[in-house]
Protein backbone atom coordinates (compact mmCIF):
# COMPACT_ATOMS: atom_id res chain seq x y z
CA UNK A 1 0.00 0.00 0.00
CA UNK A 2 1.68 3.45 -1.36
CA UNK A 3 2.02 5.88 1.50
CA UNK A 4 4.42 9.01 2.38
CA UNK A 5 7.03 9.74 4.72
CA UNK A 6 4.83 12.43 5.73
CA UNK A 7 2.16 9.91 6.36
CA UNK A 8 4.02 7.87 7.99
CA UNK A 9 5.36 9.90 10.75
CA UNK A 10 1.75 11.59 11.53
CA UNK A 11 1.00 8.40 12.90
CA UNK A 12 3.00 9.29 15.95
CA UNK A 13 4.00 5.75 16.69
CA UNK A 14 7.42 3.44 16.18
CA UNK A 15 8.14 2.93 12.99
CA UNK A 16 9.72 -0.37 11.68
CA UNK A 17 12.25 -0.44 9.67
CA UNK A 18 13.67 -3.37 7.93
CA UNK A 19 16.77 -5.62 8.36
CA UNK A 20 19.44 -6.53 6.58
CA UNK A 21 19.66 -7.59 2.73
CA UNK A 22 22.94 -8.57 2.30
CA UNK A 23 22.65 -11.41 5.27
CA UNK A 24 19.06 -12.63 3.16
CA UNK A 25 21.22 -12.36 -0.50
CA UNK A 26 23.91 -14.42 1.10
CA UNK A 27 21.36 -16.86 2.33
CA UNK A 28 20.13 -17.01 -1.16
CA UNK A 29 23.42 -18.29 -3.08
CA UNK A 30 24.99 -14.40 -3.48
CA UNK A 31 28.68 -15.23 -3.78
CA UNK A 32 31.79 -13.26 -2.07
CA UNK A 33 33.07 -10.52 -4.23
CA UNK A 34 29.76 -10.00 -6.44
CA UNK A 35 27.78 -6.92 -6.43
CA UNK A 36 24.43 -7.66 -4.92
CA UNK A 37 22.69 -4.57 -7.28
CA UNK A 38 22.92 -6.79 -10.34
CA UNK A 39 20.36 -9.26 -8.71
CA UNK A 40 18.74 -6.54 -9.41
CA UNK A 41 18.55 -7.26 -12.84
CA UNK A 42 19.48 -10.76 -12.52
CA UNK A 43 17.27 -12.43 -9.59
CA UNK A 44 14.84 -9.69 -9.38
CA UNK A 45 12.56 -12.35 -7.92
CA UNK A 46 15.05 -13.18 -5.22
CA UNK A 47 15.26 -9.30 -4.09
CA UNK A 48 11.36 -9.62 -4.28
CA UNK A 49 11.05 -12.15 -1.62
CA UNK A 50 13.28 -10.38 0.28
CA UNK A 51 11.53 -7.00 0.26
CA UNK A 52 7.99 -9.00 0.93
CA UNK A 53 9.94 -11.25 3.79
CA UNK A 54 10.35 -7.99 5.66
CA UNK A 55 6.73 -6.31 4.82
CA UNK A 56 5.55 -9.62 5.82
CA UNK A 57 7.33 -9.31 9.31
CA UNK A 58 5.96 -5.89 10.17
CA UNK A 59 8.61 -3.28 8.19
CA UNK A 60 6.84 -0.25 7.39
CA UNK A 61 10.13 1.26 5.24
CA UNK A 62 12.17 -1.57 2.96
CA UNK A 63 15.46 -0.31 2.00
CA UNK A 64 16.12 -0.92 -1.85
CA UNK A 65 19.04 -3.12 -2.89
CA UNK A 66 21.15 -0.41 -3.77
CA UNK A 67 23.92 0.27 -0.68
CA UNK A 68 27.41 0.19 -3.22
CA UNK A 69 24.83 1.33 -5.89
CA UNK A 70 27.19 4.39 -6.54
CA UNK A 71 29.48 4.01 -9.88
CA UNK A 72 32.19 5.02 -7.57
CA UNK A 73 32.15 1.19 -5.84
CA UNK A 74 30.36 -0.86 -8.86
CA UNK A 75 33.46 0.57 -10.44
CA UNK A 76 35.31 -2.08 -8.41
CA UNK A 77 33.40 -4.56 -9.99
CA UNK A 78 33.98 -3.29 -13.00
CA UNK A 79 29.88 -1.63 -13.55
CA UNK A 80 30.51 1.92 -13.31
CA UNK A 81 28.69 2.78 -16.42
CA UNK A 82 25.10 0.32 -15.31
CA UNK A 83 24.95 2.29 -12.37
CA UNK A 84 21.32 4.26 -13.53
CA UNK A 85 20.26 0.87 -14.55
CA UNK A 86 20.45 -0.97 -11.53
CA UNK A 87 19.37 1.40 -9.29
CA UNK A 88 16.07 1.82 -11.00
CA UNK A 89 15.54 -1.53 -10.98
CA UNK A 90 16.40 -1.47 -7.39
CA UNK A 91 13.70 0.71 -6.52
CA UNK A 92 11.34 -0.43 -9.02
CA UNK A 93 11.67 -4.31 -7.56
CA UNK A 94 11.06 -2.21 -4.15
CA UNK A 95 8.18 -0.11 -5.40
CA UNK A 96 6.53 -3.43 -6.53
CA UNK A 97 6.31 -4.97 -3.19
CA UNK A 98 5.31 -1.75 -1.42
CA UNK A 99 2.47 -1.33 -3.78
CA UNK A 100 1.04 -4.69 -3.09
CA UNK A 101 1.46 -4.27 0.50
CA UNK A 102 -1.81 -4.82 2.62
CA UNK A 103 0.19 -2.15 5.06
CA UNK A 104 1.66 1.21 4.41
CA UNK A 105 5.20 0.97 3.48
CA UNK A 106 7.97 3.67 1.98
CA UNK A 107 10.73 2.99 -0.26
CA UNK A 108 13.85 4.36 0.91
CA UNK A 109 16.57 4.62 -1.48
CA UNK A 110 19.69 3.18 -0.09
CA UNK A 111 23.16 5.36 -0.28
CA UNK A 112 26.22 3.63 0.95
CA UNK A 113 29.42 5.05 0.98
CA UNK A 114 31.67 5.40 -2.39
CA UNK A 115 34.14 2.94 -0.57
CA UNK A 116 37.03 6.13 -1.27
CA UNK A 117 38.17 8.45 1.05
CA UNK A 118 37.36 12.67 0.13
CA UNK A 119 39.95 15.25 0.36
CA UNK A 120 41.76 16.66 1.65
CA UNK A 121 42.00 13.09 3.97
CA UNK A 122 41.99 11.28 0.56
CA UNK A 123 41.74 11.84 -3.04
CA UNK A 124 38.43 11.95 -4.39
CA UNK A 125 36.95 15.48 -4.48
CA UNK A 126 33.78 16.03 -2.98
CA UNK A 127 31.92 17.26 -6.45
CA UNK A 128 32.94 14.08 -7.81
CA UNK A 129 31.62 12.53 -4.96
CA UNK A 130 28.19 14.83 -4.94
CA UNK A 131 27.83 13.53 -8.49
CA UNK A 132 28.04 9.69 -8.33
CA UNK A 133 25.35 10.62 -4.95
CA UNK A 134 23.54 12.40 -7.56
CA UNK A 135 23.07 10.17 -10.65
CA UNK A 136 22.20 7.20 -7.57
CA UNK A 137 19.32 9.25 -6.21
CA UNK A 138 18.36 11.00 -9.93
CA UNK A 139 18.00 6.62 -10.80
CA UNK A 140 16.47 6.05 -7.37
CA UNK A 141 13.74 8.26 -7.46
CA UNK A 142 12.62 7.50 -10.88
CA UNK A 143 12.65 3.81 -9.94
CA UNK A 144 10.16 4.66 -7.04
CA UNK A 145 11.47 5.80 -4.09
CA UNK A 146 9.73 7.81 -1.74
CA UNK A 147 12.78 9.22 0.20
CA UNK A 148 16.46 8.79 0.10
CA UNK A 149 18.21 6.87 2.46
CA UNK A 150 22.44 7.59 3.29
CA UNK A 151 23.66 5.36 5.46
CA UNK A 152 26.44 3.20 7.36
CA UNK A 153 28.72 6.32 6.63
CA UNK A 154 32.26 7.46 8.82
CA UNK A 155 32.79 10.14 7.12
CA UNK A 156 31.08 13.92 7.85
CA UNK A 157 32.56 15.09 4.45
CA UNK A 158 31.06 12.23 2.84
CA UNK A 159 27.41 12.76 4.07
CA UNK A 160 27.16 16.36 3.35
CA UNK A 161 28.41 14.83 -0.25
CA UNK A 162 25.91 12.57 -0.25
CA UNK A 163 22.90 14.84 1.07
CA UNK A 164 24.67 17.10 -1.80
CA UNK A 165 23.91 14.93 -4.58
CA UNK A 166 20.46 13.78 -3.68
CA UNK A 167 19.81 17.57 -3.37
CA UNK A 168 21.00 18.00 -7.09
CA UNK A 169 18.82 15.14 -7.89
CA UNK A 170 15.74 15.26 -6.20
CA UNK A 171 15.67 18.56 -4.22
CA UNK A 172 11.73 17.56 -2.82
CA UNK A 173 12.39 14.17 -1.79
CA UNK A 174 13.26 13.69 1.83
CA UNK A 175 16.70 12.53 3.07
CA UNK A 176 17.53 10.66 5.48
CA UNK A 177 20.95 9.92 6.93
CA UNK A 178 22.70 7.37 9.66
CA UNK A 179 26.17 6.88 10.52
CA UNK A 180 28.24 3.99 12.32
CA UNK A 181 29.81 4.49 15.40
CA UNK A 182 31.86 1.27 15.74
CA UNK A 183 35.36 2.72 17.17
CA UNK A 184 34.94 3.23 20.41
CA UNK A 185 32.02 5.20 20.84
CA UNK A 186 32.99 7.07 17.69
CA UNK A 187 32.84 6.98 13.63
CA UNK A 188 35.96 5.58 11.89
CA UNK A 189 36.92 8.93 11.09
CA UNK A 190 36.47 10.24 14.69
CA UNK A 191 33.13 11.68 14.44
CA UNK A 192 30.96 11.67 17.99
CA UNK A 193 27.10 11.20 17.85
CA UNK A 194 26.84 14.39 19.42
CA UNK A 195 28.93 16.01 16.60
CA UNK A 196 26.74 13.68 14.06
CA UNK A 197 23.62 14.82 15.42
CA UNK A 198 24.56 18.53 15.25
CA UNK A 199 26.21 18.05 11.70
CA UNK A 200 23.34 16.07 9.98
CA UNK A 201 20.21 18.46 11.36
CA UNK A 202 22.18 21.49 10.29
CA UNK A 203 21.95 19.33 6.62
CA UNK A 204 18.39 19.60 6.99
CA UNK A 205 17.83 15.87 6.89
CA UNK A 206 13.98 14.89 7.82
CA UNK A 207 15.59 11.79 10.19
CA UNK A 208 18.91 10.74 11.67
CA UNK A 209 20.25 8.63 13.54
CA UNK A 210 22.91 5.20 13.70
CA UNK A 211 23.06 1.70 12.00
CA UNK A 212 24.99 -0.94 11.76
CA UNK A 213 28.42 -1.42 14.05
CA UNK A 214 29.35 -3.81 16.64
CA UNK A 215 25.94 -4.70 18.05
CA UNK A 216 22.59 -3.01 19.96
CA UNK A 217 24.96 -1.94 23.17
CA UNK A 218 27.73 0.31 20.76
CA UNK A 219 24.08 1.54 19.01
CA UNK A 220 21.93 2.39 22.21
CA UNK A 221 25.23 4.50 23.47
CA UNK A 222 24.93 6.60 20.26
CA UNK A 223 21.22 6.72 20.25
CA UNK A 224 20.77 7.83 23.54
CA UNK A 225 24.02 10.69 22.83
CA UNK A 226 22.45 11.84 19.88
CA UNK A 227 19.05 12.58 21.42
CA UNK A 228 20.72 14.43 24.47
CA UNK A 229 22.19 16.46 21.61
CA UNK A 230 18.75 17.60 20.42
CA UNK A 231 18.63 16.73 17.03
CA UNK A 232 15.00 18.21 16.68
CA UNK A 233 14.04 15.34 13.78
CA UNK A 234 13.31 11.54 14.67
CA UNK A 235 15.86 9.46 15.26
CA UNK A 236 16.61 6.03 13.31
CA UNK A 237 18.39 3.12 15.29
CA UNK A 238 19.22 0.09 12.81
CA UNK A 239 22.01 -2.14 14.52
CA UNK A 240 23.85 -4.96 14.20
CA UNK A 241 22.50 -8.54 15.29
CA UNK A 242 24.96 -8.77 17.77
CA UNK A 243 29.14 -8.06 17.06
CA UNK A 244 30.09 -10.26 14.12
CA UNK A 245 32.54 -12.55 14.43
CA UNK A 246 34.11 -14.51 11.45
CA UNK A 247 33.36 -18.21 11.51
CA UNK A 248 36.00 -19.10 8.05
CA UNK A 249 35.35 -16.21 5.49
CA UNK A 250 31.57 -15.82 6.96
CA UNK A 251 30.54 -13.27 9.27
CA UNK A 252 28.41 -14.59 11.82
CA UNK A 253 25.75 -12.91 14.15
CA UNK A 254 24.71 -14.10 17.42
CA UNK A 255 21.90 -11.70 18.51
CA UNK A 256 18.35 -13.85 18.60
CA UNK A 257 15.14 -12.26 17.71
CA UNK A 258 14.13 -12.17 21.16
CA UNK A 259 17.83 -9.91 21.92
CA UNK A 260 16.88 -7.67 19.24
CA UNK A 261 13.24 -6.85 20.72
CA UNK A 262 14.50 -5.94 24.22
CA UNK A 263 17.23 -3.47 21.77
CA UNK A 264 13.98 -2.84 20.67
CA UNK A 265 12.02 -1.30 23.51
CA UNK A 266 15.82 0.46 24.42
CA UNK A 267 16.06 2.35 22.11
CA UNK A 268 12.47 3.31 21.90
CA UNK A 269 13.07 4.45 25.60
CA UNK A 270 16.50 6.45 24.71
CA UNK A 271 14.16 8.17 21.98
CA UNK A 272 14.43 6.57 18.48
CA UNK A 273 11.36 6.29 16.69
CA UNK A 274 12.29 4.44 13.59
CA UNK A 275 13.63 1.64 14.88
CA UNK A 276 14.77 -1.55 12.65
CA UNK A 277 18.13 -3.92 12.25
CA UNK A 278 20.77 -4.33 10.10
CA UNK A 279 23.52 -7.09 9.07
CA UNK A 280 22.64 -10.31 10.51
CA UNK A 281 19.10 -9.67 10.94
CA UNK A 282 16.32 -11.76 9.43
CA UNK A 283 12.79 -11.04 8.92
CA UNK A 284 12.60 -13.08 12.54
CA UNK A 285 14.52 -10.42 14.05
CA UNK A 286 12.10 -7.59 12.42
CA UNK A 287 9.17 -9.51 13.26
CA UNK A 288 10.32 -9.74 16.99
CA UNK A 289 10.89 -6.11 17.07
CA UNK A 290 7.64 -5.29 15.73
CA UNK A 291 5.95 -7.43 18.23
CA UNK A 292 7.78 -5.83 20.96
CA UNK A 293 7.39 -2.39 20.15
CA UNK A 294 3.46 -2.44 19.29
CA UNK A 295 3.12 -4.40 22.95
CA UNK A 296 5.39 -1.58 24.92
CA UNK A 297 3.12 1.27 22.70
CA UNK A 298 -0.51 -0.11 23.98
Amino acid sequence: MQTTWQVLLAAGQPIIADGGMGTMLIARGLQRGTAPELWNVERPDDVRAIHRAYIQAGAQIILTNSFGGNRLRLGMHGLAERAAELNRAAARLARAEADSASQPVVVAGSLGPTGQMLAPMGTLPPGEAAAAFAEQARALVAGGADVLWIETMSDLEEVRAAVAGCGQAAPEVPVVATMTFDTRGRTMMGTTPEQAAAALSELGVVALGANCGKGPDELEAAIGRMQDAGPGVPLVAKANAGAPRLEGDVAVYDATPDVMAGYALRVRALGASIIGACCGSTPDHIRAIARALEAGDS
